[in-house]
């Protein structure tokens, strides 16, 4: 894509969706990272189904450890994984609590200290809790980056690193979550559904599908790929 198509890019996903946030629901800082950490390899969706009655208890990292292990488990055994991660978060919730006072801190250094927090999950809290212009790379963000032409990359790393030097304000703060969303609903990994992408005539993916399979309405549905 040109300079001039990207703007254009993310002017219409804007138009489309002016305040987009993240589908992952928390109060504070401390419950943002918890459910971005158990997000992985997990739908949102069915995070915060467990989530819910967790935060209904939980707040904060003294919380959470005085609820243990083996309690995180009872509520977060429908996520993939769980094991493993209820290890992780109680062990960054003692890290919190013994190093940051239990406030979450705010830089990326900081951040992937914690156990089970990655490079993505760090740029996710530094983006929704302390608005700062990152770009959390997840399979949906580097699909859509790698068809469309957008950010090309062998890596996450890699279309992060793009999306760095070629998203321009005033589209950086959002850029993630439009990507995200449009990867989700629409960029579809199996199926992207061209006939209703606002993007299509920018985009440089060949194979586009410009037709709704027989059976499917031409207006798509809300349905996860």
């Amino acid at each position: 894509m040109t300079r001039d198509q990207i703007f254009e890019f993310f002017r219409r996903l804007a138009e489309d969706d002016p305040a987009p946030r993240t589908e992952l629901e928390y109060g504070n800082a401390y419950q943002l990272v918890v459910a971005v950490a158990l997000s992985a390899q997990a739908t949102d969706v069915g995070v915060n189904k467990a989530t819910r009655a967790l935060f209904a208890k939980v707040e904060t990292p003294q919380q959470m450890l005085a609820l243990g292990e083996e309690g995180l488990k009872e509520h977060i055994k429908t996520i993939g994984l769980f094991n493993s991660k209820a290890k992780n978060v109680i062990a960054l919730s003692r890290l919190l609590v013994e190093e940051y006072g239990g406030a979450v801190p705010a830089t990326r250094e900081d951040l992937v200290r914690l156990p089970g927090v990655g490079r993505k999950t760090a740029n996710v809290v530094l983006n929704c809790w302390f608005g700062q212009e990152t770009f959390a790379v997840d399979t949906h963000i580097f699909r859509v980056g790698n068809r469309t032409g957008l950010a090309k990359g062998k890596t996450p790393d890699h279309v992060e690193a793009k999306l760095e030097r070629r998203v321009p304000q005033p589209f950086r703060l959002h850029a993630h979550h439009w990507l995200i969303l449009h990867g989700r609903y629409v960029c579809k990994a199996r199926t992207p559904e061209c006939w209703r992408c606002k993007v299509a005539d920018l985009c440089s993916f060949r194979k586009k599908v410009l037709a709704p399979p027989k059976g499917r309405a031409a207006t798509g549905d809300a349905s996860v790929d």
